[in-house]
């Protein structure tokens, strides 16, 4: 079963360790620059208001996703940079990353509308997890983004 072969954790970017951050921002650099084609700011001064959330398999780091308290992105809670590895990619790790994150939020700042800026393809996966269109789709570094929020 996927959830069981996962390990998850949860940091803020001063507990983090060099190798995590360095897996993290490899991660990244993987699947949004190299894999989607992307040239941009990924270290956007952002990560150290961060609480990152990783899921590793054997020591490796295969999902990862960072969270915002309410007003630092958007005026809501938020979640941003949600990857799975290609090694997981089919297996159902997305939902599963997701639910990781919404608690992550819920742990830290209590129950509450998250927003996200979502690629817009993605709108359909977001929607199951309870994230609702907010707006019209715009570019965001060449990639059609979508704003959603979950209530």
């Amino acid at each position: 079963m996927l959830s069981a072969d996962i390990v998850w954790t949860h940091r803020a970017f001063d507990a983090l360790s060099v190798h995590q951050l360095y897996a993290i921002l490899q991660l990244r650099t993987d699947v949004f620059v190299m894999e989607q084609n992307c040239a941009f700011q990924d270290m956007d001064g952002f990560d150290a208001q961060a609480v990152h959330v990783m899921g590793y398999r054997q020591d490796q780091l295969v999902a990862y996703a960072r969270c915002f308290a309410a007003g630092v992105k958007f005026k809501e809670a938020s979640i941003g940079r949600v990857i799975t590895s290609l090694v997981l990619r089919g297996q159902g790790a997305g939902p599963v990353l997701m639910q990781q994150a919404i608690s992550c939020v819920e742990q830290h700042w209590g129950v509450q509308p998250i927003r996200i800026s979502a690629q817009a393809r993605l709108d359909n996966f977001y929607g199951k997890l309870g994230f609702v269109k907010t707006g019209a789709p715009y570019i965001e570094d060449n990639i059609p983004h979508i704003e959603m929020l979950r209530a």
